[in-house]
């Protein structure tokens, strides 16, 4: 849990709490609302309209493969039907060749009629037996595998059927010769009325070649049926020979028709049938529609995935954008109310210094005349031999003139902060600086054995600077830093150049450190964190006062028990100092 916890807080935009911050400034935006409304109407925008012609494609696409398919099996289902009444047509055609070409006599003759079931045998194929039956429905004449010479037809279906039409086809059936076969027959006429009829027994051997030659996948399927739906050839799946089929009768029609359905296991399937003309006969043709659209279903998924893919880039893009456009606004926001801070502190300062230029002087004429009359009190007792003995009483008046000296130098210090004074630009080297003022604190620092270690290049270019305001600078951020460390520390002083042609002067003691809340306020007046060891709080800020009058910047950082960095960052050319003040 805290490993995950710690990956969220790696990856949350550092805008996600902002709202949790507290500031005393007003924030522009909510930016977790900002941030999760772009990322909605970006996805809105680009990924809706992507979905909807991803789906429009797939139902364009759907269409045009099921129409596809649709006219493919009407095609295949058109071409069996006309295979097959072309193999009907074919063997009522022979027979009727037969009639037209021998007379009755020669097909009454055995041997005759034998010798043409040999040649429709050779020419054809398929042919089992062959016969001739009289008007009365008696067979007369037969050449077969059976003895049915003699045999009475005249109350057989097909024997009506042929005198109706002139010509029969007939299911195909088992009979007493325990095979599946069909008749076909045809009726001729002779003088007086009188007619006979031509018949033949086929086998349905031809009808399977036909059927199972057609190039089908392995759950599909192809028979014939009779108009009961009784089954007239093999089936793999919907039911055995001289079976109702576990389908429905497709409607009649003159044209090869497709229809979807439903299988008995309701799984959807594609049926194209033909109704063959001139026979009892069904053509059906059965496709698993899952199956018929197996490379739809293949490339629809690939779309998908293709889709999925896409918006999964397009999501990582839309969040990184927005967090980079939200980050920036956060970033420019954090500007504006760093710059409102610095503005209040700059103003805060300027108030406080023209309070402190009120008070300094307001408290500079009492304290004058405090100093001359007790130095004239002095001046009395000591000419006075009854008070010029009395030790006690002329410390008394010391200690006087040393608290009014002391008050006018702090009186002086804050006129200092608050007045505006010209500053003397000369070439300034900055290690002879530091050097003269850790002349003045070295016995300090051995005593309270802190070890200083400066660290500037000789190479350091010149500045063009004030002198005094420089030395007093570091005079004030030196002893600032002594007083931040117990006996022992160390002190480091260095300076490097710039690349905005200024020169960073950094003074770091090893001390105590200054809380995040004191540094807010470490350069307001009389603010201090060491009033218990006679802080005034005034050094840092008339430091600040000194570094802001040459142009420059200071800067502090620092943790608690890790101890302080103040840098100041002062200008080379001299007309980057403006001394009209």
């Amino acid at each position: 849990m805290k490993i995950f916890q710690r990956l969220i807080n790696q990856i949350k935009p550092k805008f996600w709490d902002s709202r949790t911050q507290m500031t005393h400034h007003q924030i522009l935006f909510n930016y977790r609302r900002f941030w999760i409304f772009s990322i909605f109407l970006r996805t809105i925008i680009i990924l809706v309209p992507l979905g909807l012609l991803l789906m429009i494609n797939h139902s364009l696409v759907h269409k045009a493969i099921k129409n596809e398919n649709q006219l493919r099996t009407i095609r295949l289902t058109s071409n069996t039907r006309r295979t097959i009444s072309f193999f009907l047509a074919e063997r009522l055609d022979a027979l009727k060749f037969i009639i037209q070409g021998n007379k009755f006599e020669r097909l009454t003759n055995s041997s005759d009629l034998s010798s043409i079931m040999q040649s429709l045998k050779m020419g054809f194929g398929g042919f089992v037996d062959l016969g001739i039956i009289n008007s009365s429905g008696v067979q007369i004449n037969y050449v077969g595998p059976f003895n049915l010479k003699g045999k009475n037809y005249f109350d057989q279906k097909w024997f009506t059927k042929c005198l109706e039409n002139g010509s029969y086809v007939s299911d195909v059936f088992w009979g007493y010769r325990k095979a599946p076969h069909m008749i076909v027959a045809v009726k001729s006429s002779k003088q007086k009325g009188s007619f006979y009829i031509l018949r033949a027994t086929l086998d349905i051997k031809k009808f399977v070649q036909i059927l199972s030659s057609l190039e089908l996948s392995d759950k599909s399927d192809v028979f014939l049926c009779n108009r009961e739906g009784l089954l007239q050839t093999p089936s793999k799946y919907y039911g055995e020979l001289f079976k109702k089929m576990c389908l429905p009768i497709p409607p009649d029609s003159p044209r090869s028709q497709i229809l979807e359905t439903k299988d008995k296991e309701g799984n959807p399937i594609l049926i194209g049938y033909a109704y063959i003309e001139n026979s009892p006969y069904i053509l059906i043709l059965v496709k698993q529609t899952e199956e018929v659209m197996k490379g739809w279903l293949f490339l629809r998924k690939e779309m998908n995935w293709l889709f999925l893919g896409s918006a999964v880039i397009i999501l990582i893009l839309i969040i990184s954008l927005s967090t980079f456009m939200v980050s920036k606004i956060y970033d420019a926001d954090q500007t504006r109310i760093k710059a409102i801070e610095h503005i209040e502190s700059t103003s805060r300062l300027t108030s406080l210094g023209r309070l402190a230029a009120g008070i300094a002087h307001e408290i500079n004429n009492p304290l004058a005349i405090i100093n001359e009359s007790t130095g004239l009190i002095k001046d009395l007792f000591t000419l006075k031999k009854e008070y010029n003995g009395n030790q006690r009483l002329l410390g008394l008046i010391d200690d006087v003139l040393e608290s009014v000296e002391r008050c006018g130098d702090i009186t002086k210090q804050l006129l200092g902060f608050a007045r505006h004074f010209e500053p003397k630009i000369q070439s300034v080297r900055i290690s002879s600086v530091i050097k003269e003022v850790l002349t003045f604190l070295k016995k300090e620092a051995s005593y309270r054995n802190i070890n200083i270690n400066m660290n500037i290049p000789e190479d350091l270019p010149v500045i063009y600077s004030d002198h005094g305001s420089l030395q007093q600078i570091f005079l004030n951020l030196i002893n600032n830093a002594f007083q931040a460390m117990n006996d022992g520390g160390r002190l480091d002083i260095s300076a490097s150049m710039e690349e905005e042609g200024s020169v960073a002067v950094s003074v770091r003691d090893s001390g105590c450190g200054i809380s995040p809340e004191a540094q807010k306020k470490i350069f307001e007046p009389f603010y201090t964190t060491k009033s218990m060891k006679g802080g005034t709080g005034l050094g840092l800020s008339i430091t600040y006062g000194l570094v802001q009058k040459l142009k420059g910047n200071i800067s502090v950082q620092s943790k608690i028990d890790e101890g302080t960095t103040f840098i100041v960052t002062l200008p080379i050319k001299p007309d980057m100092i403006d001394t009209c003040q």
